[in-house]
């Protein structure tokens, strides 16, 4: 058997890390392919070197473009790919272009697609994110859904159950491995003039949040009350587009502490050590929660339900005093739910799938 690894993102590189760590265990013959969707390869040469992986054997460099460019581009390149190596099975992992892409050249060849992280949905169809989690999923072979939740929306959606396993979500594999090496090369939180527990992290990144003025001003406003409300640190890693955003619509917010952005380390390390985070971010709604850390979610939707369902998270949406109500809310709610995400074996589940679905 010979498996493909697509992926294109960083949220993707932490998310397979534990399935390309079990991949390694079992010797077992994979490759991996970088789109460079969010980033080139030799940007990510780095990350890759932090989590100890392999290096990617194919790098599309990509880069960004319209939707149709980014996809299209992928496309051409991915499917060359696949055919030069000819893998029995490719895996992608989550929603981006990059999954759909790696799903839709690999069933169009024939290639059996394996999709990682499958069945969530967030019913909103404005975001790119959600066409691309149906589409992958309903030409997807394997669909290794994280949660119960995730299984029985696929079976609404007339996905043959034999198709469907429950294997938990590798985020929680990957929060407990990556968080072990954070601790060890740890981050200088003296820079920040921060102390553990005394700080709100946030962060905000989504094309819908900040590409729309009002929606941005309202997060920041919020963030501000937020800061003024509890008097504790309001520690926000500014994404490149967040701060190009910032810039344009000329919006200032002086009482919260921007920084440059983190790598993944440093940033699991201040997320495991903060009060309570404040995101956009799906990744981070569930990476709190299996962490024991008060979320709120900028948002007026989620694709991770079950932290809102157990009380790690609530969705706060972009007005600022709702912001606040939530914030007190989440800081005065005891952080002993129980996490919904699996026993952090997914990554050794879905390849023992692997191996048994092809017969090995």
């Amino acid at each position: 058997m010979k498996i493909a690894i697509i992926l294109g993102t960083r949220p993707e590189i932490i998310k397979f890390s534990p399935i390309i760590r079990q991949c390694i265990r079992l010797d077992l013959n994979f490759f991996i392919v970088h789109t460079g969707q969010h980033y080139s390869y030799n940007m990510d040469k780095i990350f890759f070197e932090q989590l100890g992986l392999p290096e990617a054997k194919h790098n599309l460099d990509v880069g960004s473009g319209t939707q149709a460019e980014q996809t299209g581009k992928m496309l051409i390149g991915v499917e060359k790919v696949l055919i030069e190596e000819k893998p029995h099975v490719v895996l992608v992992e989550g929603d981006t272009n990059t999954v759909l892409v790696g799903a839709l050249a690999a069933a169009k060849l024939g290639i059996q697609v394996g999709h990682v992280e499958a069945g969530l949905r967030s019913y909103d169809r404005h975001m790119p994110e959600e066409i691309n989690r149906i589409l992958a999923d309903h030409c997807s072979d394997l669909l290794f859904a994280p949660t119960k939740n995730s299984k029985n929306t696929l079976l609404t959606e007339g996905v043959p159950k034999e198709r469907i396993f429950v294997t938990g979500n590798t985020i929680v594999d990957a929060v407990h491995q990556n968080l072990e090496i954070a601790k060890d090369r740890g981050i200088k939180r003296g820079k920040l003039g921060i102390k553990p527990k005394n700080y709100f992290l946030v962060t905000i990144h989504r094309q819908e949040s900040v590409d729309n003025a009002q929606r941005f001003q309202g997060i920041l406003k919020g963030l501000e009350k937020v800061n003024e409300q509890f008097a504790i640190p309001v520690i926000y890693p500014i994404h490149p587009r967040a701060k190009k955003r910032l810039k344009e619509f000329k919006l200032k917010a002086p009482s919260i502490k921007m920084i440059s952005p983190l790598d993944y380390l440093s940033f699991l390390y201040l997320e495991s050590n903060a009060e309570l985070v404040l995101t956009d971010s799906g990744g981070v709604q569930e990476e709190t929660c299996i962490l024991g850390v008060p979320c709120v979610t900028l948002r007026y939707n989620t694709e991770r339900p079950e932290t809102v369902e157990v009380g790690a998270n609530v969705l706060a949406g972009t007005d600022p005093d709702e912001i606040v109500k939530k914030t007190g809310l989440m800081l005065n709610r005891k952080n002993r739910w129980k996490n919904p995400f699996g026993d952090g074996n997914a990554g050794k589940r879905i390849v023992q799938i692997l191996v048994r679905e092809n017969g090995e």
